[in-house]
Formats: structure tokens, C-alpha cells, sequence
């Protein structure tokens, strides 16, 4: 059992909260909306505490469950109280006509981009990116890919998907960093 901080109160927070109270993990819900965060909560039953949008996340593991556009800010915003934790970046950056999306520089990568603004310390691994949040909810097991560039970061998230009762698949190099490869919406 590990506790985990969602940071995000959409269908994929909701999902990821579920199957992790399932788990038996101790699952804190971050939103900016307490109304909604105490809703969330209490649909998960007691498995689930509330904390306020910028209060130290409590996990070990931080779930990134917001836009892309938001992740870096959201990141930026908690700084230090990062340190030492395993932020998994859920986000898809997408590009134009889709509305208000947005995308990482020519040359970087998401991801990338959320490392850079994480304290010393934090590690960050990019899974769940390829799973729908209602595809989540319904319970199956599904193949979740991993990235990250920290093997014991990348066996902390394939131990939580594993109890999550999902597969995971590690993809290799962390993310193209080197090669400059972008991720893209699927």
C-alpha cells in the first residue's frame, strides 16, 4: 500500500482515485474545487481524504490528473513540497484546431517540460497517458505504457498499476528526450 495525492478532479482523477482506494492505497484528492473534491471523496468511500489545492501533497506518489496546459504551473506552483515524491504525468499535449489545447516547445516533450520545473528529488514518470479515464472505470485490466528516466521511480508506477490490476509496459528511453521526439495525442 502506498498513499497517492491526485491533483485534478475530472473523469481520470475519478478513475485513477477509484481503482487506487480499490487498491487499498490511502488516496488524497487535490482539486480547485472543494465542493467537487469533497464530492469525489465521498463517492470513494473512506478510503479517501481531501486537501486543499496548494497544501503539500501527502503521497509518496502525485498524480498529475489536470490539462497539459495546466501540469507545469501546477507543478511550478507546489515547487519543494515535491521533492523526493513520484509525480506521474498523465497529460496529452495536443496541438491546434483542437480548442485552448496547447504544446510543449519545438524540440522537448511534455513531460520534459514538467522535469524541468520539478524540485531535485522529484522524478517524474509518464504513464496512463493512453488509457481513457472510462475506459479506467470500467474495471478491466489494460496495458498502461511507462516512461521515465529513473528505474526505481519506473518500479514504484509499475508497482501501483500492478495494483491497480493493470499491466504495465515499459517503453524504454524516457520519452525521446535525446532525440527530441514529441508526444502526441492518440
Amino acid at each position: 500500500m502506498s498513499s497517492v495525492s491526485i491533483i485534478g478532479l475530472g473523469n481520470m482523477a475519478g478513475a485513477l482515485a477509484t481503482r487506487a482506494v480499490a487498491g487499498s492505497h490511502a488516496v488524497e484528492i487535490i482539486g480547485r474545487d472543494p465542493v467537487k473534491a469533497e464530492n469525489l471523496a465521498a463517492t470513494l468511500g473512506g478510503g479517501a481524504t481531501i486537501a486543499t489545492l496548494g497544501a503539500v501533497p501527502t503521497g509518496d506518489i502525485v498524480i498529475l490528473a489536470v490539462p497539459y496546459a495546466s501540469a507545469v504551473p501546477v507543478v511550478t506552483q507546489y515547487g519543494d513540497a515535491l521533492a523526493g515524491k513520484v509525480i506521474i504525468d498523465v497529460t496529452n499535449p495536443v496541438s491546434p484546431p483542437i480548442p485552448r489545447a496547447s504544446s510543449p516547445p519545438d524540440g522537448s516533450s511534455g513531460a520534459q517540460e514538467i522535469a524541468k520545473v520539478a524540485p531535485a528529488g522529484a522524478h517524474v514518470v509518464k504513464a496512463f497517458n493512453t488509457v481513457f479515464g472510462h475506459m479506467l472505470a470500467q474495471g478491466n485490466p489494460l496495458d498502461v505504457l511507462i516512461a521515465g528516466d529513473d528505474a526505481a521511480a519506473k518500479a514504484t508506477v509499475s508497482a501501483f498499476i500492478k495494483s491497480l490490476g493493470l499491466r504495465p509496459m515499459d517503453t524504454g528511453p524516457p520519452w525521446g528526450w535525446r532525440a527530441g521526439w514529441r508526444e502526441r495525442a492518440w
